[in-house]
């Protein structure tokens, strides 16, 4: 006789946050349900929630349907932004220039920028949150990147991974105008506060 038992999603959630090797206090930050309540759906002590699952499919990055039936596949989702529809933040009196590439949805992650520098122009940053990284390729034009007291010099197609979490400054060293891709990455810490 057949039933109309709802499926057993915790073992599936369990099996794909540890694929992705996320612990549950990340896919609690990420999805927005508890730690707790995750526990006792991964032990199926509980039946969540459409809306939980829904939740939780998300921290996942991965479709709805494919948690229900078990298995991950690409989602198909598209993020375009056209560079008319960008926000661009002007620092520096205009002399800098950072176009966001990243969607909203990632700004706990990870940051993407297009970094547009007039010549001579110098952009200063405090320390972010502990464990951030910044990744920097520049595109066109020389960029300086001092990171506390080490000092590198980059030119095109040049790429700098550099600890985030100290003062750091970026300032375009050639004669003419630069260009760079600048991805800001957070660690889970930063959720945490």
């Amino acid at each position: 006789m057949a039933t109309n038992q709802p499926p057993a999603v915790g073992s599936r959630i369990r099996a794909i946050r540890k694929e992705h090797g996320l612990t549950l206090e990340d896919l609690s930050l990420k999805c927005g349900v508890s730690k707790s309540m995750l526990s006792q759906i991964e032990t199926e002590s509980v039946n969540p929630t459409i809306a939980t699952v829904w939740k939780i499919a998300g921290g996942l990055s991965i479709e709805f349907h494919a948690l229900l039936e078990g298995k991950e596949e690409p989602s198909g989702t598209i993020h375009l932004t056209r560079r008319k529809d960008a926000t661009i933040l002007d620092l520096v009196d205009g002399k800098v220039h950072l176009i966001v590439l990243s969607p909203l949805e990632m700004v706990d992650d990870l940051e993407m920028y297009l970094l547009q520098m007039d010549a001579g122009a110098i952009l200063e940053s405090r320390p972010h949150h502990p464990g951030t990284e910044e990744y920097l390729t520049v595109l066109e034009g020389e960029l300086e990147v001092t990171v506390g007291k080490h000092t590198e010099l980059l030119g095109p197609e040049d790429y700098i991974i550099y600890a985030a979490d100290v003062p750091h400054i970026i300032r375009s060293a050639g004669n003419g105008s630069a260009r760079a891709h600048l991805t800001v990455r957070f660690t889970q810490e930063r959720g945490r506060r």
